[in-house]
């Protein structure tokens, strides 16, 4: 019987998208769990992580040398070199790989940043399909509390400094996260992304997630 499965292996793979602070990492943490206990293989790949290129990327943010493209191409190398490394050999191998964070981020930051999104999608055209995709929404002004609570500060490049929005980085953050919302919505239509109301408690999005990827498990199994 042939695979039906949108990227052709025999795993599965599942995106969790959403901005800084939506809660989306504790999402796959917390799924990642749940599918372990289930005694089902399970890797998470989360947005930059290369040990070939994240060290690169931070490299350049503190000296402040990305430009729109450098920052577009530093990333799309970063998902290439783990998508052939750990994302696709798990796959092949039958597990479950969950993503913190997929290319639709990029497509989301990149168009922000004044990209075509056309040439966003042919950089990434090699991604495979993801099985499912959640994303997370949560407003700006949810995001900076959380933000400030958790880190002190806003981040330079999550407030869209680097591109000029506004001097006042609580206003840039709230320019350019109303610009990345706006992007995500397009693609919540376009791509059929599950969105979840970020703003409900942990457990209330993990059962949510939870019942879908437990249907996804009965039609889609796992040889």
């Amino acid at each position: 019987m042939a695979n039906k499965k949108p990227h052709g292996y025999d795993g599965l793979l599942i995106v969790v998208e959403g901005t800084d602070g939506s809660g989306k990492s504790t999402q796959v943490n917390m799924l990642s769990q749940y599918i372990k206990d289930e005694c089902y293989g399970c890797i998470v790949s989360e947005w930059k992580t290369s040990r070939l290129i994240s060290g690169v990327i931070n490299d350049a943010k503190e000296r402040n040398m990305l430009n729109t493209t450098t920052y577009s191409l530093l990333y799309a190398a970063d998902y290439a070199d783990r998508l052939e490394n750990n994302i696709i050999p798990a796959l092949k191998a039958g597990f479950v790989v969950l993503m913190d964070r997929y290319i639709y981020t990029a497509y989301v930051r990149d168009s922000v940043r004044g990209h075509d999104i056309k040439w966003v999608k042919e950089l990434y055209s090699f991604a495979p399909k993801p099985d499912l995709v959640f994303y997370l929404n949560v407003a700006p002004d949810i995001l900076i509390k959380r933000l400030i609570k958790k880190n002190g500060a806003l981040d330079y490049f999550e407030s869209g400094r680097d591109i000029g929005l506004s001097t006042d980085t609580y206003n840039s953050f709230e320019i350019y996260q109303k610009r990345c919302l706006d992007e995500y919505k397009k693609l919540q239509k376009e791509y059929k992304f599950i969105e979840l109301d970020g703003t409900q408690s942990q457990d209330v999005i993990h059962n949510e997630i939870k019942t879908r990827v437990q249907e996804l498990l009965k039609s889609s199994p796992i040889k």
